[in-house]
């Protein structure tokens, strides 16, 4: 029969090789013996001399720099488990690692572990070996005879549970620790879940380099946490590769990113690069305007790549001069033509701007060397590059292929009626180019209120003149929320790399957001991507997820609900309050200090225009409270969430403060039942919804 053993437990371990017959002492024993390991792992390291092993101090401070991310990376995080589970094979595993006897024991947890002779004490949970402790079950064990989970409390190993997969007599059970694990109350930032990974997860989390991934997961099922491992399993199986090319995850804003910092870090990978969409577009230009949705709209929509194509290439003109080249006492002399003949082949090629600004130069030379040539002249690539550079050259190319800043184009573009119509003509229609048109143009490129949406189209801009750098690999969460253009932007950043995206189709709470995955992954450049769906929730409770769920046939008709997996049901008040503002107020102070009497995170969740309101009801009442990102502690445990922030985070109780007027605060219904879906599936444990102004009809129907 499965067990779940305790401390006080001391049923024999038949694999114990300590001598003792107390397993969990046993285990104890050989978590010390894991952590006095990694701590000599980490001492050898520090012990290492470089000075008579790098020639210079540029190759000194690389490679210390390598041995201080090794020195971090090999860290004992004291509140971390060091390993969570262990799988006992039936017969001895192929490769370096199988050694010895049948019945070959393997450690799972964060990272490797070795002793002083080389020998694992801890498997990488990253690692093939490791694979059947998330993959293996009663109908195909995978040759493992025992799979052990362990639990921890306050960083000590306090209790463990057995699966004999291949025991016929033993009764297939949910596993209590796993489940506890999962219920376990909220505090701090994200935490990495390689102990809790279901094999649907670890199939997606084990998906090869080479193609595109899209998680289309309901809140709770874990996407976020599924995007994260698949980084970190990547960087294990193709480290070298991606050491090169690099990664890069991508979240909705900075909030949401420092939530979920120190996931990565926690599985000891140091090096990936976290932005926003803001942060990739926005390194040309300051963004200080805000455009009105519809507005924004048009500007995201794909149609304004090729608006944009056409106006960078609008710079190209034909030429009327011949070309004459003076060297020495000889000139030579390339017609107009022959020039047009050359702007043509490169229009034709399709190259981008910039590269063919600097390609014409070199074809109007290599002329000119044919006809050296034929003088009977001896010319080389030097005297080439020379023609190349001549002033003459120089002031053709100047005058036919113009070098272009991209932000001026868009300037032009906003501000110029008659050149965005010359542009835009037979793609956009007369009322979206009104809508673009800026009512006071700007003089110039510092001095214009670019908005997010413009940053956008000067980054796609300076992509048709000078190729974005790619990356090996891009996490792309809250995906659902991007633009066409948006979509492109990061395209670019993994157009000869792979990328994981993530998202919630019924979580759009943008104007724009999309449809469907695959127009979002047609935008994105990877049509071909694989799209997997998430149905299990492990984060938000039965009750509360059930009641979010009324809204899902407005804002996203087909979408399956998600079904929550949790024992505990959870808890759920709905209540009105009557009276005015001040007594909605009141009643939102009070239940958050209701909420406070529970264990965990309290996420107080408001309309954003509600929240200088209950900032200072809060302060009036002597509740401190933390913003979004803010790590919570034991001492401060509320945060006080705008609508617009609450997108990726999880609060064990939430409070929710007037839902209509969240819905309100969008621009449109839709994006505001979308807003308030979001809002309601926040909650870990319990969800209290407060409201003075009636409900959405939507939940009242349901």
């Amino acid at each position: 029969m499965p067990a779940h053993v305790a401390e006080s437990d001391s049923t024999p371990d038949p694999t114990s090789t300590t001598g003792t017959t107390d397993p969990l002492a046993h285990e104890r024993a050989h978590l010390a013996a894991s952590r006095a390991a990694l701590r000599g792992m980490r001492e050898d390291v520090q012990a290492l001399d470089i000075r008579d092993v790098t020639a210079n101090w540029v190759n000194a401070a690389v490679l210390q720099s390598q041995i201080d991310d090794r020195i971090k990376a090999l860290a004992d995080l004291s509140h971390t488990p060091l390993f969570f589970g262990r799988l006992d094979y039936l017969h001895a595993v192929g490769g370096e690692l199988a050694e010895g006897a049948d019945g070959e024991r393997f450690y799972i947890g964060r990272r490797h572990v070795h002793d002083a002779a080389g020998d694992p004490m801890v498997i990488d949970w990253r690692a093939p070996v490791s694979q059947p402790y998330y993959q293996a079950s009663r109908t195909d064990p995978q040759d493992v005879g025992l799979r052990r989970r362990f639990g921890y409390t306050g960083g000590e190993l306090t209790a463990y549970e057995d699966e004999h997969l291949t025991d016929p007599a033993e009764a297939e059970h949910t596993s209590r620790l796993l489940q506890a694990e999962i219920e376990r109350p909220r505090v701090g930032p994200m935490r990495d879940i390689v102990a809790t990974i279901q094999p649907e997860q670890d199939e997606i989390v084990r998906s090869g380099l080479g193609g595109t991934v899209c998680v289309q997961g309901g809140p709770g099922t874990g996407k976020t946490a599924v995007g994260l491992h698949r980084v970190a399993y990547l960087l294990y199986a193709h480290r070298e590769r991606l050491a090169r090319t690099g990664t890069l995850v991508i979240g909705p804003n900075r909030s949401f990113l420092h939530y979920i910092e120190q996931v990565l870090p926690a599985l000891g990978e140091l090096e990936v690069k976290q932005a926003t969409v803001d942060d990739l577009v926005g390194t040309g230009v300051e963004v200080r305007g805000e455009d009105e949705a519809a507005t924004a709209v048009v500007k995201g929509d794909a149609r304004m790549a090729e608006v944009l194509r056409r106006a960078i290439r609008s710079h190209v003109t034909a030429p009327v001069e011949p070309v004459v080249v003076v060297r020495g006492s000889r000139r030579w002399r390339v017609p107009a033509y022959e020039i047009q003949e050359m702007v043509d082949e490169l229009l034709a090629r399709d190259m981008r701007y910039g590269a063919a600004h600097e390609a014409l130069p070199q074809r109007i030379a290599h002329a000119v060397l044919v006809r050296m040539e034929e003088a009977g002249e001896a010319p080389d690539d030097r005297v080439q590059n020379a023609v190349a550079r001549n002033p003459a050259v120089k002031a053709a190319v100047k005058a036919v292929w113009p070098a272009v800043d991209p932000a001026k184009v868009v300037l032009r573009l906003l501000s110029d009626a008659e050149f965005l119509a010359a542009h835009a003509g037979g793609l956009l229609s007369e009322e979206e180019q009104k809508r673009l048109l800026w009512a006071k143009p700007a003089r110039s490129v510092k001095s214009a209120k670019w908005s997010a949406a413009d940053a956008v189209l000067i980054d796609e801009a300076g992509d048709l003149v000078a190729r974005t750098h790619s990356l090996g690999h891009v996490v792309l969460d809250e995906a659902q929320d991007l633009s066409p253009m948006q979509y492109r932007a990061v395209g670019r950043r993994c157009s000869t790399g792979s990328a994981t995206v993530l998202g919630d189709l019924a979580q759009g709470t943008t104007p724009w957001s999309t449809e469907s995955w695959g127009e979002a992954l047609f935008h994105l450049g990877k049509a071909d991507a694989v799209v997997e769906e998430l149905t299990a929730g492990f984060r938000v409770p039965r009750e509360v997820i059930a009641y979010a769920s009324r809204l899902l046939p407005a804002i996203s008709p087909g979408l399956a609900a998600v079904e929550s997996v949790r024992e505990s049901p959870g808890s759920l008040a709905v209540r009105e309050v009557p009276g005015g503002a001040a007594e909605l107020d009141a009643a939102v102070v009070a239940a958050c200090e209701e909420s406070l009497r529970n264990e965990g995170s309290i996420g107080l969740i408001a309309a954003d225009a509600r929240i200088p309101v209950l900032r200072a009801a809060l302060e009036a009442a002597g509740h401190a409270y933390l913003s979004p990102g803010e790590e919570t502690t034991a001492e401060s445990r509320l945060t006080l969430v705008p609508a617009s922030l609450a997108k990726g985070l999880e609060y064990d109780y939430v409070v929710l403060d007037e839902p209509g007027a969240v819905v309100d605060g969008e621009p449109d219904e839709r994006t505001g039942l979308r807003r308030l879906y979001v809002a309601l599936t926040r909650a870990v444990s319990g969800l209290t919804v407060l409201h003075a102004a009636p409900l959405p009809e939507v939940l009242v129907q349901a």
